[in-house]
């Protein structure tokens, strides 16, 4: 150890609180100072560590401290990959997944396997191992890329399930050849290593979905939500250990099984990522920093000769994949070029079977020194491995992903009117507060950063307490909103009359979503009704949501959609239409749409350009819609297209719908949505109404909302 003697501090720090200090200081200044360079701080992370680390300075050891919550942080990286991949995406695109995964395997491995058997000189099993090194790849650049707002690009999503593809089957190479060498790999080790992975995937795939929905229902206090997540993920990483496999795999696991309950727009959401990508994921860089020498490579030839067979083999078959999947997919060159920049990066995996394979030893020599299954060269060439291609991973990834966001910033249907969205939260009783704002989050469109308003109308006698209600309301909104990072124009409103002074508001706001809440014991009370029908309905060019919560959003798991016949030839049915696409998209849920056969073809055709998971039902008559609607089961909600009378879909059995809701669905989530029936611009009414066959224009206008 080396000493230094100022103010008796030794090298490498062991004060807890300077060590701290230390890595804090580091995680703020690289990205500061990187960023006006244009690296990838994620690089200068890697970097800050290989300096301070043992083989550098030497400031910081690698202990157990560093390990720990670099170990979280790699997880972490997996959690959120599996967390944020779009399921029907990920359903729809399964065999591209498959196939990619296939690509990014099989091409690294024969690199491998030929420059290990044939240029070194390794053994069959061996070469097997060393090849596999390169088959895996760590999604060290999905934080850059999910920040950017491409993560449900096909060829992100792709790429994302390719990567659970090839990092299972390198563990699974990992875990046969150890089992030849130690000469176990009877009929007995085959059967209990499918067993072992078929019941983790069902436990954690199955059983954490029914756990996470319980604790959601049951507990709504913030800390805990997230100390639930963060034992979810270590649980789904034990429980992948166990089986035989490594953690990585169970976080990735622990991902998609959470996936529908933690919602892309929610707080819970925003925490999760705040905090891994300010803390975990940045202890997890620096810590593979700290495993770099750069020295060895000065001192042995054999060292550099295996690193280079390593860095062609890795980075070679990684670009050969992603040249030929983006020809197989028909990616864009910007496309193609992502799936190499995400997938060429190696760390979790890679290390972990060179750990594995150098701590293996198979024999001896006449001295006593140890023949590793993978030596001390494998070890050093992986390190710079690491570190190269985390370096043309962050770069390629940056450029790409940048490019893509621009193109499709450019082909946002942008326009007038309804296309820019105000929505506001009429707020009158506070246990209605939250779900309405988790609603409005859940519907508004992403690029709607500034738009979102909370009312309270107050009496204009000024009562104090009505004041101070009127305060505690809309700080409630407020708060809730900026935990999910989303900012709420909080709005008191003088008024004798309620209807009036929302309707001031509308006007002076430009109002185009009004979202009002049900109390859960009252639901649709006579005087509820008569200002929704004589009140907020008179106004044509406002689409009104009405809205009964019983349990959090997040834990529905299919929304039953019913629709009248005509409803698609309403000038507001495909503003409404967004809102539905909106809550599908971003809570994860299931969508089952009821409606006529003509409406059912033009849904089918907007799907493909904006793909959500949803099943067609044709409906027949209005009275088949309702009694399935009275049917629904546990977490399941109702989703109704109204009309006002006189429209085109109106029907004389909508103006029972109120008194059916309060008695078969008053334990059950439930949205009304009144399309308005006009528009200011005509162009927007031309465009989207009258030619409702270009679904060009109709996906255009459904994907605005995810921008």
């Amino acid at each position: 150890m080396t000493l230094l003697s100022i103010h008796n501090l030794s090298l490498p720090i062991e004060d807890p609180v300077l060590k701290f200090l230390l890595v804090l200081i580091i995680i703020l200044a690289a990205p500061l100072l990187l960023n006006k360079i244009k690296v990838p701080h994620l690089l200068g992370l890697i970097i800050a560590g290989a300096v301070i680390g043992p083989n550098g300075f030497n400031v910081l050891a690698r202990d157990s401290s560093i390990v720990v919550t670099g170990t979280t942080g790699l997880l972490y990286i997996m959690f959120l990959a599996g967390l944020e991949i779009d399921m029907g995406d990920f359903k729809k695109n399964k065999w591209k997944s498959l196939g990619y995964g296939g690509y990014a395997f099989i091409f690294p491995f024969i690199l491998g396997y030929f420059g290990a058997f044939y240029i070194l000189g390794f053994s069959m099993l061996t070469s097997v191992l060393f090849a596999s090194l390169f088959s895996s790849q760590t999604l060290i650049t999905y934080p850059l890329i999910s920040k950017l707002g491409i993560a449900k690009n096909q060829a992100v999503n792709i790429t994302v399930g390719g990567t659970m593809i090839t990092d299972v089957a390198t563990l699974l190479v990992l875990a046969i050849v150890v089992g030849l060498v130690q000469g176990d790999m009877g009929i007995s080790f085959w059967v209990k290593l499918s067993i072992s992975f078929v019941v983790f995937s069902l436990v954690v795939l199955m059983l954490f979905p029914l756990i996470g929905r319980w604790f959601f229902k049951k507990i709504n206090d913030k800390i805990s939500q997230y100390i639930f997540v963060l034992v979810m993920i270590y649980f789904a990483a034990v429980l992948a250990e166990l089986a035989g496999v490594e953690a990585i795999i169970g976080a990735f696991f622990a991902g998609l099984a959470l996936n529908r309950l933690i919602p892309h727009t929610s707080s819970l959401m925003n925490r999760v990522e705040f905090v891994g990508n300010a803390i975990f994921i940045p202890f997890f860089l620096i810590s593979v920093g700290m495993l770099i020498d750069f020295k060895v490579f000065f001192n042995s030839f054999e060292t550099i000769k295996v690193a280079s067979i390593m860095l062609v083999a890795s980075i070679g078959g990684k670009y050969i994949s992603a040249v030929i999947a983006q020809k197989t997919f028909r990616f864009t060159k910007e496309e193609g070029r992502l799936v190499f920049g995400l997938s060429s990066a190696s760390a979790a995996a890679t290390l972990a079977t060179v750990m594995v394979g150098y701590n293996i030893i198979i024999s001896e020599t006449e001295t006593g020194e140890p023949i590793r299954l993978l030596n001390e060269h494998v070890l050093n060439g992986s390190i710079l491995l690491i570190l190269i291609s985390c370096t043309i991973s962050s770069f390629i990834s940056m450029s790409s992903a940048q490019k893509i966001a621009e193109q499709d910033n450019e082909e946002t249907v942008s326009g007038n009117s309804h296309e820019q969205e105000n929505i506001l939260l009429a707020l009158n009783h506070e246990s209605t507060v939250e779900r309405m704002v988790n609603l409005g989050i859940l519907i508004k469109a992403h690029s709607n950063t500034e738009n979102l308003f909370a009312l309270n109308v107050i009496n204009e006698d000024k009562n104090e307490s009505s004041v101070k209600n009127a305060e505690k309301l809309l700080h409630q909104a407020t708060d809730m909103a900026a935990a999910a990072d989303v900012k709420i124009q909080p709005l008191k409103r003088y008024d004798n009359d309620v209807i009036n002074g929302v309707n001031n508001v509308i006007k002076e706001q430009n109002i185009t979503d009004l979202i009002i809440g049900l109390e859960d014991s009252k639901g649709f009370s006579p005087s509820f009704t008569d200002n929704l029908y004589n009140g907020y309905l008179q106004r044509d060019d406002l689409n009104v949501l009405v809205y009964h919560a019983i349990q959090p959003l997040a834990t529905i798991t299919n929304h039953a959609v019913m629709i009248p016949e005509n409803a698609h030839k309403e000038a507001g049915f495909f503003h409404a239409l967004l809102r539905v696409w909106n809550i599908a998209r971003n809570s994860g849920a299931t969508v089952t749409f009821y409606a006529s056969e003509e409406i059912l073809n033009i849904l089918q055709r907007i799907i493909k350009k904006a793909n959500i998971e949803a099943e067609f039902i044709v409906m027949n008559t209005w009275k088949d819609g309702e009694q399935t609607a009275t049917q629904l089961k546990d977490n399941e909600a109702l989703i109704i297209f109204m009309a006002k009378r006189g429209m085109k879909s109106y029907i004389p059995q909508m103006r029972l719908i109120p008194e059916l809701l309060n008695k078969y669905l008053s334990d059950k989530n439930y949205l009304l949505i009144f399309p308005f029936s006009e528009f200011e611009n005509t162009d927007f009414e031309k465009r989207s109404v009258g030619n409702h066959s270009d679904f060009m224009e109709i996906g255009n206008i459904v994907n605005k909302v995810f921008r």
